[in-house]
């Protein structure tokens, strides 16, 4: 697919630089240069800026709030890449940081609403939830985003080696965490998942699960299980969810998933017919969509159906399809 790249989180060209994690030397000229900076997160939400939060803030750093001993997943900043300026990025948490008198209710949500602002930093600069932010930062801000919230939930969620269950330690410039005990390596964890556009002659089948907003609608999706290949993947799925047999599948395009760490494959597949059975553990439900019902619903005249949400790849791929550009 031609287009595929410019999928939300999509590459940007970010230079990774992964030969500086392992290089001592190279690693604190790189924390020492003079355009070094950071991205902060603060308990999974990215520090943005800007009258329409639409900047990903980056801060020095020997910015004080990042000396304060706020970390928490990781005490140490991760190494990221370099911009384009040669300007060394690093991620930091701060989830430590306790907010006085701020709306902390709604962390835990699927989309949290609420914003918190630190009061060393400048007022435009605010911690907000980066599904709402996604399709409002430009494409390095958003890549530097999502890996800064991928690779810190994961220390987060991987304090303990998975062999001998002692605390691990960070290396690598964050990207590795060792076992002092047995010596074990662990990696950063990406779970591939298919999230198929599935077509029977000019409908497309969507599915809805428990506790949607009314009337949403979106692809078809599932984890890839071990031993299988993303075309297996794409027709169990299919057939589990909706009873739905799969003919030929391809590939389209990927989407980095951070929420909280996954690998979104974005598959075209045909059905071989139309009766659906849905199983009512996975889903709540599966339809036929129309091309016509289908650009009805993304022009936001639909009277029932509601669009997959704007960022996500289900709603890239439909807008592919709607303008016939999956080639």
């Amino acid at each position: 697919m031609k287009l595929a790249e410019q999928v939300t989180f999509g590459g940007s060209g970010l230079d990774r630089a992964a030969h500086i994690r392992s290089d001592e030397a190279a690693l604190r000229s790189a924390l020492a240069h003079r355009n070094a900076a950071a991205v902060v997160m603060w308990r999974g939400k990215p520090l943005v800026r800007g009258e329409g939060l639409d900047q990903l803030a980056t801060i020095p750093l020997d910015h004080p709030v990042l000396q304060a001993g706020y970390a928490d997943a990781v005490p140490e900043p991760v190494f990221l890449g370099c911009d384009d300026t040669d300007a060394p990025r690093f991620a930091c948490d701060i989830s430590s940081w306790e907010p006085k008198d701020q709306d902390l209710a709604a962390l835990g949500m699927f989309l949290v609403p609420s914003e918190q602002t630190h009061p060393e930093f400048p007022k435009d600069h605010v911690f907000a939830e980066l599904r709402r932010l996604m399709t409002r930062l430009n494409r390095r801000d958003s890549e530097l985003a999502a890996t800064a919230k991928a690779i810190i939930g994961w220390h987060d969620s991987h304090r303990f080696c998975a062999k001998c269950g002692a605390p691990s330690e960070v290396s690598e410039a964050g990207w590795q965490r060792v076992c002092p005990s047995c010596k074990a390596h662990h990696f950063p964890r990406t779970d591939p998942v298919v999230i198929m556009l599935i077509t029977h002659g000019n409908s497309v089948l969507m599915g809805r699960s428990p506790g949607w907003p009314e009337g949403m609608y979106s692809l078809l999706a599932g984890f890839v299980e071990p031993g299988e290949t993303l075309e297996a993947a794409v027709r169990r799925e299919v057939f589990e969810e909706a009873g739905i047999e799969v003919g030929d599948v391809s590939y389209l395009s990927s989407q980095p998933w951070p929420f909280p760490a996954s690998l979104m494959f974005g598959c075209a597949g045909v059905a071989l017919g139309r009766d659906i059975t849905i199983d009512p553990v996975e889903i709540e439900d599966a339809i036929w969509v129309t091309r016509d019902d289908m650009m009805t619903a993304f022009a936001g005249e639909h009277p029932v159906l509601k669009p997959a949400r704007r960022g996500a790849i289900a709603h890239f791929l439909l807008q592919n399809w709607l303008a016939d550009t999956l080639d």
